[in-house]
């Protein structure tokens, strides 16, 4: 019988067969995985109990139907307190008090922890969570929200739209012009748009750098790069952060790696990622500041194909802490509080729909933490 083959676990009426045995006993230890350490990842399951990812991914899935687990991006984690009590809140409460479009720009990547978060915290408060997937095209994103607003069926709107150029701003404008509030998730308007409607609740990306290069400070760096993506909205901030920690710790940012590293999962990866590592050499740029864990990952691939020791040759931070500790060696990475982002959004809306425009206009920042790891803890050769 193949791993993938679930037929066993489908119900109990035709006796207990050995796939059945092997499926049950198969996601009980995938329970004590998750009692002992708080969470699971795929990769690491499928290699401990012999099987595909695929069979774990249906585990977890089962396991998640039942209420006994949460699914993130790679993995799973043990079901908070307040996960345990949204199904008994929402059948005790009654219909819905108000109804919250929410539109991200991914239901792949970073956003599933912000939308189990808002969920969460949209049940708990009687509300109705209408949830959209868009891309990070501004186009795409403002036809995904003008479909929830038309509709005239929502009483509020959470977003996470583009913030950048002429485009960015335009939708920002119009958002902040709607009828509703418009509360922003991991998203910001600068100031000098003068936008006074729009609320947001955001990791604070420029302290999480801060904290990234002060870490690599202490562990004897001192020529500390960054390679980030060049369309990232957080991107800016990290490195904001980055060059005022260096200042701050006397580092000339000058004779550093400061790079862009998109496109590294096409056919160009080999050459980008060469290009890369041969300007960390070539600086003497010791440890690095990656954005995000995907590309930090194929950095540290390529580095160990090319014979680089990490962390020993190049440090190694990342920013997301999606997938980072399935790196080899682990890799530290700053940790945005994702969840607390999707229920503070909730919770921000909730209020102002609650007190209307009396209350002040209201704009969070939360810390990211950092996630230390084997990546980063050796200082480099005198």
């Amino acid at each position: 019988m193949s791993d993938d083959d679930d037929s066993g676990d489908r119900g109990t009426t035709a006796g207990t067969g050995p796939s059945q045995v092997f499926g049950i006993e198969r996601r009980e230890r995938i329970m004590d995985e998750v009692r002992r350490n708080g969470s699971v990842v795929v990769r690491e399951l499928a290699v401990i109990l012999g099987v595909t990812e695929l069979t774990i991914r249906r585990d977890i899935t089962a396991l998640a139907d039942l209420g006994l687990v949460t699914r993130v991006h790679g993995g799973a984690t043990a079901r908070s307190s307040l996960d345990q009590t949204v199904a008994r809140s929402a059948d005790a409460a009654g219909p819905a008090r108000y109804r919250i479009g929410m539109v991200v720009p991914s239901l792949s990547y970073y956003w599933p922890q912000i939308v189990n978060g808002a969920r969460a915290t949209a049940a708990l408060s009687r509300s109705q969570l209408v949830l959209r997937g868009s891309s990070y095209d501004p186009a795409d994103q403002r036809r995904q929200m003008a479909a929830l607003v038309e509709t005239g069926g929502i009483h509020g709107l959470i977003a996470a739209p583009d913030t950048a150029g002429q485009d960015g701003y335009a939708l920002l404008a119009w958002l902040d012009a709607l009828p509703i509030p418009v509360v922003l998730a991991e998203r910001r308007a600068p100031s000098s748009l003068a936008l006074r409607s729009l609320e947001w609740v955001t990791t604070d990306h420029e302290f999480g750098a801060v904290l990234a290069v002060r870490h690599l400070y202490e562990q004897g760096h001192r020529r500390i790069g960054i390679a980030a993506a060049r369309h990232s909205p957080t991107s800016d901030h990290l490195r904001r952060g980055w060059a005022r920690a260096s200042a701050d710790l006397g580092l000339d940012t000058g004779l550093t790696v400061n790079a862009e590293i998109d496109d590294v999962e096409n056919g160009a990866r080999d050459a980008r990622l060469g290009a890369l590592v041969d300007e960390c050499l070539a600086t003497g740029t010791t440890a690095l500041f990656v954005h995000a864990d995907p590309q930090a990952i194929l950095l540290e691939h390529h580095c160990l194909d090319r014979g680089v020791r990490i962390p020993e040759d190049l440090a190694i931070v990342a920013y997301d802490d999606e997938v980072a500790e399935n790196g080899e060696p682990p890799i530290t990475a700053l940790r945005p509080p994702k969840q607390h982002i999707g229920r503070m959004a909730v919770e921000t809306m909730v209020t102002r729909l609650s007190e209307g425009r009396r209350r002040p206009t209201q704009r969070t920042q939360v810390l990211p933490e950092l996630q230390v790891r084997a990546s980063s803890l050796t200082a480099p050769s005198a």
